[in-house]
């Protein structure tokens, strides 16, 4: 989602005003205007008050004029545009600013298990004592069963949820109050070896631009060579904020252009910023839209980053927020922007430099190996993943069969450089280096497996075509480090 921060500031516009969004008629001394608005106004007036005072239904005016609105937005055909009630527009401006109720812990369902991924810093979760890997079995009595259980976990403020879990073979049980709590926008890791930097950016809310500062100024006093910029799942946000951060990267340039309704382009500059003058990669999924593009794009056109990852979202047009006399809010698309490259990909996305599907951990893994990073030592399971010892969002997910252990082919692709490719009618899965050389794993031969449509490969044969990579996994953690040859 894209919002201004402080350009074309919020109007209060009244009810009246409203008419402005119906058709007018044009006359060629303009005289006739106000009379065709004033008796659109007068239908709207009479079919209101029609409906007030005969409908049977018990519909009360406020309902009336709340879904007229909405009709009147509904026909622009937009998705981006909306009427807010006040309730709706405080849920709007919480989401953009990471501001939730709950008890503070991100999850992950996978393999019939909920395991706790992060517990937050001052959440209830963190005083009550659950721990990340903690794997809940029930909610208030409520055994979990899918992913759908997730949800049994949220309520109102200041009432409770009842969880148990299984820690390691112990059973726990937890009453834990929900409250009102805030995400960072910024977060950032330093992997020493390599001198390369990390910093995610989850949000572009109203303070995501200075924590940004703070945390690049960090990462550079710990001498930073290089930087992993990861936008992946982040819907975007304050269009101000997306510049303010483009400014610790471009000098002098092009953030994007605009277009609003008279057509005419007019490019957003970026003047008296500086210039980091280090590689940077970005990283981008699905997810990755709006503000997140403005950023991504401006990077990439002004050759400053290579993008890593998936297309993005592909929303490319700008709303801003009116408050209107009855409470409410309308939310409208003002403008559209195109690139610094004038790319318009609204519904399309941005590529990728480099393509990484599916998978973040290899996406993290391939966003390292562009960066620089060449001795890389992975470690993890469903709930956690470290590299090179410092933890990241993300996990390793095995298949044990026996004796035999199998990772995704995804991150072991990922982890020497390559591609992989499935061909299922034979069965075969093919993995394609940098060099062209192609190495193949048969699931006949028992070398794949197939596991939620991810395919797998048997670590020991996988030794074998690589043995530059070594892995072990003992207690439910797998490591794996490749070798620089």
């Amino acid at each position: 989602m894209i919002m201004l921060k402080s350009w074309y500031k919020s109007a209060v516009i009244t009810l009246l005003l409203l008419a402005l969004c119906l058709p007018k008629a044009v006359y060629a001394d303009g005289s006739a205007i106000e009379a065709a608005e004033a008796s659109d106004l007068e239908v709207l007036q009479e079919v209101l008050q029609l409906l007030n005072d005969n409908n049977l239904e018990g519909v009360q005016r406020e309902e009336f004029i709340e879904n007229a609105i909405r009709g009147m937005v509904y026909t622009l055909d937009d998705p981006y545009s909306d009427y807010y009630t006040e309730e709706e527009l405080q849920e709007f401006e919480n989401d953009l600013n990471q501001e939730y109720v709950g008890i503070g812990i991100l999850l992950r369902y996978v393999q019939g298990k909920l395991y706790v991924t992060e517990v937050l810093d001052g959440s209830p979760a963190k005083a009550a004592g659950v721990r990340k890997g903690d794997v809940i079995t029930s909610v208030d009595g409520y055994p979990v069963t899918s992913v759908d259980d997730i949800y049994l976990i949220q309520g109102e403020e200041n009432t409770k949820a009842s969880i148990t879990i299984n820690r390691g073979g112990s059973k726990l049980s937890f009453q834990i109050a929900r409250s009102h709590f805030a995400l960072p926008a910024v977060s950032s890791r330093m992997i020493s070896a390599g001198d390369i930097g990390y910093i995610a950016i989850s949000s572009f809310s109203d303070q995501a631009d200075e924590e940004f500062a703070v945390h690049l100024s960090k990462l550079r006093k710990l001498g930073m060579k290089s930087l992993v910029l990861d936008l992946r799942d982040n819907l975007g946000g304050y269009v101000e904020s997306a510049q303010n951060i483009a400014k610790h990267f471009i000098k002098d340039g092009v953030l994007m252009y605009i277009e609003s309704q008279n057509g005419i382009l007019e490019a957003i500059k970026i003047s008296e910023g500086s210039s980091l003058n280090m590689p940077v990669v970005i990283l981008t999924n699905e997810w990755t839209a709006s503000a997140s593009e403005i950023l991504t794009a401006a990077l990439r056109d002004n050759g400053i980053a290579k993008v890593v990852g998936t297309q993005t979202y592909g929303k490319a047009r700008i709303q801003n927020i009116y408050s209107l006399s009855n409470g409410g809010s309308l939310k409208m698309t003002i403008m559209k922007y195109l690139t610094p490259k004038r790319e318009d990909f609204n519904y399309i996305g941005l590529e990728p430099d480099v393509e990484v599907n599916l998978n973040q951990t290899a996406q993290l893994i391939t966003a390292m190996h562009q960066i620089g990073l060449t001795n890389m030592e992975i470690s993890g399971n469903p709930w956690e993943l470290d590299i090179n010892n410092i933890s990241f969002s993300g996990y390793l997910d095995v298949i044990q069969d026996g004796s035999k252990v199998y990772a995704s082919s995804r991150v072991l692709a990922a982890l020497v450089q390559g591609q992989v490719s499935w061909t299922a009618n034979t069965g075969v899965l093919t993995i394609t280096e940098g060099s062209g050389k192609k190495q193949q794993f048969k699931r006949d031969a028992g070398s794949v497996k197939i596991l939620n449509d991810e395919t797998f490969i048997e670590l020991g044969v996988f030794k074998k075509s690589y043995p530059n990579v070594d892995w072990s996994y003992q207690q439910g953690l797998l490591k794996l480090k490749v070798k620089t040859k």
